[in-house]
């Protein structure tokens, strides 16, 4: 493992928790969880094997401030529960000397903190799951830890460091010839490649691991390249090339997450074609499926505040405008800056010129200050032919008259009709 993979900022070690006081009121609940874990993940370094053992009655003394401190949280909700679990696993770790113990309770904080859009702090609790735990965890856990830290970093837009975790993923798979995670590692890498704007370089890597996970017959691989694929395509302005590999990817997932994000980039296909009735069915169905917060509902949102400036509906465009702002701040960078693009496009579609400007500005800012950069180009080339959104001429007939112009376009369309029937 190279340490120069995780090595941080310098300064206090967890510091990020503590800078949620920054944002709440010093008594608040969310401070004085970001507190407690502070001391949980400073309690857990103690058994780190790169700092020397400590003393017995030091252990002691930290194990029973930091319990107390966790037990004085116990009505905070599922953060605390996980805090709790974390301080009783390092304690149990170090009484047997076996560190194994540790890593799923970190690991679960860490989605916990993914869940919650804290992908700094999600970050933080990954990065001791894997220095405490060196060559003393499960391989299988390492790899978990190592992919994550990948996703985790690419929702941050820290492409470098993602690209580098899901290297460190993939040696760690293949050194125990664990093919399923090789492949899973590739998929981490395509999802870089694409969401820094390598389309050449993403199109070929998902076209070799399509190939690759056919040939294993792994249908969770062939789940992600069809996604990867479906969405790459339909962002060359090949849509109609891309629907269908979205909905083989929506056949082949199993877990409804995976399912609900896969309709949500199939509604943005179909409305690229003008299908908008298909856009929203599938837009929709994601919407109602997917209560949580969270990317996959922040998606849909935008995308039907997208479908109603598309078909000129001012008031439902301002309904889920309302909604998305509410939502603003729990946002990812690329689905903040995709947020005020489609609010200058619709803007645009309604006259608002001067707004819409303002707007693009704002996203294209985004998106330049977390190195998006297929998303500037693209921003750029929209703000420069704003002015076209006035004619509705276009899109109006594009919404009459969808381009469904293959057999396999069709099916996904009565397809979608069935399913939300």
């Amino acid at each position: 493992m190279s340490t120069n993979l995780l090595s941080g900022e310098g300064g206090l070690p967890h510091a990020v928790f503590l800078q949620r006081v920054a944002d709440e009121p010093a008594t608040s609940p969310e401070v004085r969880l970001g507190q407690g874990a502070f001391l949980a993940l400073r309690f857990v370094d103690l058994l780190a094997p790169d700092r020397e053992p400590p003393t017995p009655d030091v252990f002691r003394y930290q194990w029973a401030a930091t319990e107390r401190y966790c037990a004085e949280l116990a009505g905070e909700g599922t953060e605390a529960a996980h805090l709790s679990c974390i301080v009783r696993a390092t304690g149990e770790a170090h009484r047997t000397k076996d560190m194994q113990s540790v890593a799923p309770a970190l690991f679960a904080y860490a989605l916990y903190l993914e869940q919650e859009s804290h992908f700094e702090e999600s970050e933080d609790a990954l990065i001791t799951m894997i220095n405490v735990g060196a060559q003393r965890m499960k391989t299988a856990d390492a790899i978990s830890a190592w992919m994550r830290l990948g996703r985790v970093r690419r929702l941050q837009a820290d492409f470098d460091g993602a690209m580098m975790a899901y290297a460190e993923a993939r040696r760690a798979a293949e050194r125990v010839g664990d093919r399923h995670s090789v492949l899973l590692s590739r998929v981490g890498n395509c999802n870089v490649l694409y969401f820094r704007g390598n389309l050449p370089e993403a199109e070929r890597g998902w076209r070799e691991l399509l190939s690759d996970a056919s040939v294993a017959k792994n249908r969770t691989i062939q789940a992600h390249s069809h996604h990867g694929l479906g969405n790459l395509l339909q962002r060359r302005g090949q849509a109609h090339d891309g629907a269908p590999h979205l909905w083989q990817a929506y056949e082949f997932y199993e877990d409804e997450s995976d399912q609900l994000r896969v309709l949500n980039d199939l509604g943005i296909s179909l409305l690229a074609i003008g299908d908008v009735q298909g856009a929203e069915r599938a837009l929709h169905e994601v919407a109602k499926r997917d209560r949580a917060d969270g990317e996959n509902r922040f998606n849909s949102l935008i995308e039907l505040m997208y479908c109603a400036s598309f078909r000129r509906d001012r008031l439902a465009f301002e309904r889920f405008r309302e909604e998305c702002l509410d939502r603003l701040s729990a946002m990812v960078p690329n689905l903040r800056a995709d947020y005020y693009l489609k609010v200058g496009i619709g803007l645009a579609r309604f006259g608002n010129f001067a707004k819409a400007e303002s707007s693009l500005r704002h996203a294209f800012e985004i998106a330049a200050a977390h190195a998006l950069h297929e998303l500037t180009f693209r921003i750029e080339r929209i703000a420069s032919g704003l002015r076209e959104c006035e004619s509705p001429d276009s899109v109006e007939l594009a919404a009459a008259e969808p381009r469904l112009h293959s057999d396999a376009l069709r099916e996904v369309s009565a397809s979608l009709a069935a399913l939300s029937s």
